[in-house]
């Protein structure tokens, strides 16, 4: 069996200790997970000497990609209701703060955040990261409540809101956190956390174009171009927001190319920002609403 295909059975059999994991959720994480290692691989057989973390490592590699699945499973969690709300509650709680979860149907929580413990590179980044995975989270409830709301966003707090529900940056904390890439430190300079901020924009303002089709069919409104269509109906949604895409990217290389990161952030960066042509053509089931994209969401 080749490597890629006992990586994706291992994410499987994680994740059918979850109530509501579908194959989906650990196909999307094979998948994304991929295009990132792919593109990042030379980088990270060059910071191998420093950190002695293997780039082919398969350990690193079922941590990384259950985690994209956990980020995926959550996200359906609160978009379609796949579990109850005290059930998620907890869930939120014991991810964030890295303690057991109590209930029955979600062991799979607590061993992959002892898992991301025992494997730490650096214990602050699994610090930063159960702060990230609070933050997905809160900002997945607050995009749920809005959407049940009267009042509603600007586009302004739209996006600030989306920056921590595209999760960008739970994914480059856990490549630090498996593969020493030193984020805690990198944290730490005003122009790094300014790429994050602006590649994460960049990632939400991707993935609500490329799923507008799809989240208009099914009624969703945590779309930036559903909620400007809404509030100006003559509006030209697209081109707008295609142009906003276009100003964040012209800010994200001037400042990368004004700052030398260490191997891998700009490879990663790069990649991050290309997704849009590359991964989100291959996920079909996850983002379009033809029927090429009707998957089925059946448990593992």
């Amino acid at each position: 069996m080749m490597q890629t295909e006992r990586v994706l059975q291992q994410v499987l059999e994680w994740g059918r200790s979850l109530t509501g994991f579908a194959d989906e959720h650990a196909v999307e994480a094979a998948r994304g997970g991929q295009y990132i290692l792919r593109h990042i691989h030379p980088s990270l057989s060059d910071t191998s000497a420093r950190t002695g973390r293997d780039p082919q490592d398969e350990t690193l590699i079922v941590a990384f990609y259950r985690e994209l699945a956990l980020l995926f499973w959550l996200d359906d969690c609160n978009d379609l209701g796949l579990i109850a709300p005290e059930q998620l509650a907890a869930v939120e709680q014991a991810l964030g703060q890295g303690e057991p979860c109590l209930l029955p149907g979600f062991e799979g929580c607590a061993v992959l955040r002892a898992s991301l413990a025992a494997l730490a590179y650096d214990r602050r980044d699994y610090a930063q990261l159960l702060d990230d995975t609070q933050r997905y989270c809160a900002a997945l409830r607050a995009a749920h409540a809005h959407a049940a709301g009267a009042e509603r966003w600007s586009y302004a707090e739209y996006l600030h809101n989306g920056i921590d529900s595209i999760a960008y940056a739970n994914v480059f904390c856990c490549l630090s956190l498996l593969w020493g890439l030193d984020m805690a430190t990198l944290r730490t300079s005003p122009a790094f956390c300014q790429v994050l901020r602006l590649i994460s924009a960049i990632g939400r303002l991707q993935n609500d174009l490329h799923g507008r089709d799809k989240d208009r069919s099914a009624s969703e409104t945590d779309n930036a171009a559903i909620l400007l269509l809404q509030r100006y109906p003559a509006m030209p949604v697209v081109e707008f927001l295609n142009d906003e895409l276009a100003g964040h990217t012209r800010m994200l290389h001037q400042v990368m190319a004004e700052e030398r990161f260490p191997a891998p952030w700009g490879p990663l960066i790069d990649a991050m920002a290309a997704i849009r042509t590359q991964y989100y053509q291959t996920s079909a089931i996850r983002y379009r609403s033809d029927s090429a994209g009707a998957g089925n969401r059946t448990p593992a």
